[in-house]
């Protein structure tokens, strides 16, 4: 059995290691030109743009209940990353003419302009959201946009109907169903 003093003499040697331990430096890794490099070894300007960064922070109960409520298919026959409802296609939507999208950007996003210009040219009424605003960051917390740009879809009911994130997504989405364009461009 120890005693009290053995127990204290113990105790006061782990607080005085404790006051010396030192940690090690974290390794940062990020994804920069299309893939994942140690932040330390980026050069001067990539790492002031690294800090120049907003995190979209996901709150997971957020993402469950949205995604929970649509019932998600790959669109078959197409070689794309594009999903849609299986209940409710943007081609319903358009049908009834109450079809509505939104558009989140980035002033410095290299993919926005292309996706802009195709969006300009859709048959639907929409809106343009910039996320470094912070009403924009707000709404795009809200509907779990974790990347620019993302063009949401929505029917006359303010349903989601489909997202895409590219040109050749968003032409996916017109022709999912029976290979007719349903947005033409």
């Amino acid at each position: 059995m120890r005693t009290v003093t053995e127990i204290d003499a113990d105790i006061a040697r782990v607080r005085a290691e404790m006051q010396n331990v030192h940690g090690t430096t974290t390794e940062v890794y990020a994804r920069i030109v299309g893939y994942y490099r140690s932040v330390r070894n980026w050069n001067r300007g990539k790492r002031e743009e690294y800090n120049h960064r907003k995190l979209f922070i996901a709150d997971e109960q957020r993402i469950e209940e949205h995604m929970g409520a649509f019932d998600l298919v790959q669109v078959p026959g197409k070689n794309s990353n594009a999903v849609i409802s299986e209940t409710c296609a943007i081609e319903t939507a358009q049908a009834e003419g109450e079809a509505r999208y939104e558009l989140y950007v980035r002033k410095t996003c290299p993919n926005c302009p292309p996706v802009k210009e195709c969006c300009t040219s859709l048959p639907l009424s929409g809106e343009q959201i910039d996320v470094d605003t912070p009403e924009g960051f707000a709404r795009a917390s809200a509907l779990g946009v974790f990347s620019a740009p993302t063009v949401i879809f929505f029917d006359q009911s303010g349903h989601e109907t489909g997202r895409a994130h590219s040109v050749k997504e968003i032409r996916s989405l017109s022709n999912a169903y029976a290979g007719e364009p349903v947005l033409s461009f």
